[in-house]
């Protein structure tokens, strides 16, 4: 079933968000501005509406440390994310996207995030700034997480709902018409049973019109094909034929959509 358009009813409004996101885009892509910057300061306006310098008020002794922290912390710049930590990490790669990575995060964990509508629009712009490559009319809902966000191509008319998790330490290929339910992980790394250290990275794919549904596994290396559906809690271990519908730990097949 397609999804239904909703619009809003007041279209001053409606203006205000496309052009909040606008600027942002702007801003973002104007090598004269250092994303940085923009990121710090455009949660600053979110998180403290007054207005407030962050930075200035990070190295202010007259207010709270945890005041202080707090501020500094909306600074990409001043914070760690877990996949910088990862040794396969490209750095100059990664901190081009780090800005815009923290954005998306501190978005989403902010009353503006959960307005989907203003959500739509703002994630699916940075996300054609930080995937490989990422098509039209992609929907991302809340709390959707990337490990380096470079590692991934994204067809058109993908939608990915709440808490969706893409391991892109590998590289992961996602069709067009896909469906990522809530709480669906993809990865595209796995480790020596002996040895945790062994990292090995693989390519994971999902084909047009497949459609993850909620808690499943994407194992690295696997392959979704076209039409498939991976079940509720299922592991995928090996690759799921086209058209069919795998289900289970391991996910195995237990029915083939009829096309004819």
């Amino acid at each position: 079933m397609a999804s239904r358009t909703v619009t809003l009813p007041d279209t001053d409004i409606d203006q205000l968000y496309t052009d909040f996101v606008a600027d942002l885009e702007r801003r973002i892509d104007d090598p004269a501005v250092d994303n940085n910057d923009l990121c710090r300061d455009t949660l600053a306006a979110i998180y403290f509406p007054d207005g407030i310098d962050a930075r200035r008020l990070a190295r202010d002794p007259s207010r709270s440390l945890a005041t202080r922290a707090t501020a500094a912390s909306l600074d990409p710049r001043h914070i760690t994310l877990e996949p910088e930590y990862y040794a396969e990490v490209d750095p100059p790669r990664f901190y081009r996207n780090k800005p815009l990575l923290w954005l998306w995060i501190m978005f989403d964990r902010s009353p503006l995030g959960h307005n989907d509508h203003l959500g739509f629009l703002l994630r699916r712009m940075l996300a054609h700034r930080i995937f490989r490559k990422c098509g039209e009319n992609v929907k991302f809902f809340r709390n959707v997480e990337f490990s380096f966000g470079y590692n991934i191509t994204c067809g058109s008319n993908t939608v990915f709902h709440r808490d969706t998790f893409v391991d892109d330490r590998g590289e992961v290929i996602i069709g067009d018409n896909v469906s990522l339910s809530d709480f669906a992980n993809i990865y595209s790394h796995s480790h020596d049973i002996l040895e945790i250290n062994d990292v090995s990275l693989g390519r994971t794919e999902i084909g047009d019109g497949a459609r993850l549904t909620y808690h499943s596994v994407l194992l690295s290396g696997m392959k979704v094909g076209r039409d498939a559906m991976v079940g509720t809690m299922g592991v995928v271990t090996r690759d799921v034929p086209d058209h069919h519908i795998n289900v289970g730990i391991p996910a195995k097949t237990v029915k083939v959509k009829d096309r004819s």
